[in-house]
């Protein structure tokens, strides 16, 4: 098998109607943050969960920023086609279907660059309190690419008119977007879990 460019954890999946998920962990977390809740999403999921490659202040995260909310955009690009790559390779290497990446904080901002600009990657997108990744974002096409986006009205990182920015960016690109603001901060909750428990099983059953 190629050897893989990111650490990473695989659990092969259970259930064959369930699309794979694509775990991308927040800032400071690593490869087995997100399994606890990728089985809670979708039980008997693939699930394929990278950790990412740059480091601040010791702590992983998926791409440099130059300070809280304001992102290095070449970093972004360079390590959005990275992780472009390795979910790729990792497809062949285990005999996936183009999964729907779940991602918080900056998993769910890598997520959303990889949308952008690398829309053949993913079959849809769960993007727990994301900001908008790139400052000019490429004219992708997402044609009825579903894309989830669980926001917290009380988030003192997003900016709520950068979210609805990032939503409006997916939805002019064809994506079909759910946006949901819930009355919590950065942490995810309950609620998260519950939407995007339901959102990913009708999906499964429409087979996206």
């Amino acid at each position: 098998m190629k050897e893989l460019s990111h650490i990473h954890r695989f659990v092969p999946g259970r259930d064959s109607g369930r699309t794979p998920l694509l775990l991308l962990h927040g800032t400071g977390g690593d490869e087995a943050d997100l399994l606890p809740l990728g089985s809670a999403l979708s039980p008997g999921a693939s699930l394929l969960s990278p950790r990412g490659r740059v480091l601040e202040n010791g702590m992983p995260r998926f791409f440099r920023r130059l300070q809280e909310g304001v992102f290095d955009q070449e970093d972004v690009v360079r390590r959005a086609a990275e992780l472009a790559a390795f979910v790729s390779d990792a497809r062949e290497a285990y005999g996936l279907a183009a999964p729907i990446a779940v991602g918080f904080s900056n998993g769910a901002n890598i997520a959303a660059a990889m949308l952008m600009l690398h829309p053949e990657v993913l079959a849809g997108a769960v993007l727990l309190r994301a900001m908008t990744p790139l400052q000019d974002p490429p004219a992708a096409s997402l044609p009825h690419t579903p894309v989830l986006i669980l926001s917290g009205a009380q988030d003192p990182i997003v900016p709520a008119a950068d979210v609805a920015g990032l939503a409006a960016v997916l939805r002019n690109a064809g994506a079909e977007v759910t946006h949901k603001t819930l009355p919590t901060g950065h942490t995810l909750t309950q609620m998260d879990v519950t939407l995007a428990t339901q959102w990913l099983a009708d999906r499964s059953t429409q087979g996206a």
